[in-house]
């Protein structure tokens, strides 16, 4: 039942992420430091020290080594956690597979950052969205108050499901920006999120081997599997969001659609550009009768979802920060193959390595794209 005894504060995204996962109480939180997600592990850093969260903090050599560590508390069974951006979740990438093959429940916040070269330490979505076939969920903050949310909400569908997921927000534009926000009491996370128990947690007395090398017929049917309980992942999330909705009275779905009385156009955009572009259906587009479609959740890819809130519409525009190349934008190939039949969807790729992206340079890329032959818009 909806608990309205929250505690009102003002915190970045960064911090919003730290006092999420005092509230989960991870065991374990093997760090490496990386713009711009620093924030977070030096919060959790102070947590540690001043006791209010007891939990082995361990300062590793490199984004391999912690993610490493996060694999070896859960094969434990232990809860874990860890932070980075970039290059470090690059870095990253063999073990991410490692651990979705091996079905552990780890959740990653990634504070997203474009990657080199040429180096920068800005803002795009490169770094997330090429890990999407590593086997993790991948979820999307919009605000510093779903940043919160959805990294106690990713522990509860991972551990539900063993799939590991990463909680995205947007570097900077999300991760350093102050915003007020509701702090879930201690014991409605207790509640929500029961104790860590791993079924296959390594035990002295009763050793196995976690990762063995089956034969073709038995690895196919793992990732045939892992491939199937990705599609049930969505259920559960649905599931999980009607739950945390009736304990905080906040609501959020896979995809969120805003569309005025009689769209025919929407963007579809993930985290920070669509308060961007709520902002702009107000003021410079209100005439225009243009909606928005944020979709919250990538990984498991919520298709239906999408092609329901869409079905009303004669063309949507997706806003892209990362590219496939050679090919499109990264969301737009994915919203292109799930409505190509829905309607029509012009792509536009307006920011990479923190090109500024305010509702006058999205007017812009709207006008263009309207009347456009290209398959890619850039700007």
């Amino acid at each position: 039942m909806y608990n309205e005894a929250m505690e009102r504060r003002i915190l970045t995204g960064a911090e919003a992420v730290a006092c999420a996962v005092e509230l989960v109480k991870p065991e374990v939180i093997p760090v490496y430091p990386i713009t711009p997600q620093t924030h977070i592990i030096e919060k959790l850093a102070g947590c540690v020290a001043s006791g209010r969260l007891s939990a082995e903090f361990i300062r590793v050599e490199s984004e391999m080594t912690a993610i490493g560590a996060v694999a070896g508390a859960l094969v434990e069974g232990i809860r874990a956690f860890t932070a980075t951006a970039s290059q470090g979740l690059l870095f990253m990438h063999e073990v991410l597979h490692w651990i979705a093959g091996g079905r552990l429940p780890a959740v990653v916040a990634v504070c997203t950052r474009g990657v080199g070269a040429p180096w920068t330490l800005w803002c795009d979505m490169q770094d997330v969205l090429s890990q999407r076939d590593t086997g993790w969920m991948q979820v999307f903050a919009s605000s510093a108050q779903e940043a919160l949310d959805f990294l106690i909400l990713a522990y509860k569908v991972a551990e539900r499901c063993s799939i590991p997921a990463m909680v995205a927000l947007d570097g900077f534009l999300i991760s350093h920006t102050a915003e007020p926000l509701e702090v879930v009491d201690d014991e409605v996370v207790s509640q929500f999120l029961p104790p860590f128990e791993f079924e296959l947690a390594l035990k002295g007395e009763d050793p196995f081997t976690l990762w063995p090398i089956p034969g073709a017929e038995k690895y196919y049917r793992i990732r045939k599997e892992l491939f199937e309980d990705h599609r049930k992942a969505l259920d559960v999330w649905m599931e999980e969001f009607d739950r945390w909705y009736s304990l905080t009275g906040r609501r959020y779905s896979p995809v969120e659609a805003v569309l005025p009385e009689n769209a025919k156009e929407a963007f579809v955009c993930v985290g920070a550009l669509s308060g961007t572009v709520s902002h702009m259906m107000k003021n410079a587009l209100l005439d225009e009768g243009v909606g928005l479609i944020d979709i919250k959740l990538f990984r498991p890819f919520p298709e239906e979802l999408l092609r329901n809130a869409a079905s009303s519409l004669d063309t949507v525009y997706v806003i892209d920060k990362a590219v496939s190349y050679g090919r499109s934008g990264i969301l737009g190939e994915e919203v292109e193959a799930a409505l190509r039949d829905v309607c029509r969807v012009k792509n536009m790729v307006g920011s990479l390595g923190g090109l500024d992206l305010g509702p006058e340079r999205i007017v812009e890329l709207y006008r263009r794209a309207r009347d456009s032959r290209e398959k890619v818009i850039w700007i």
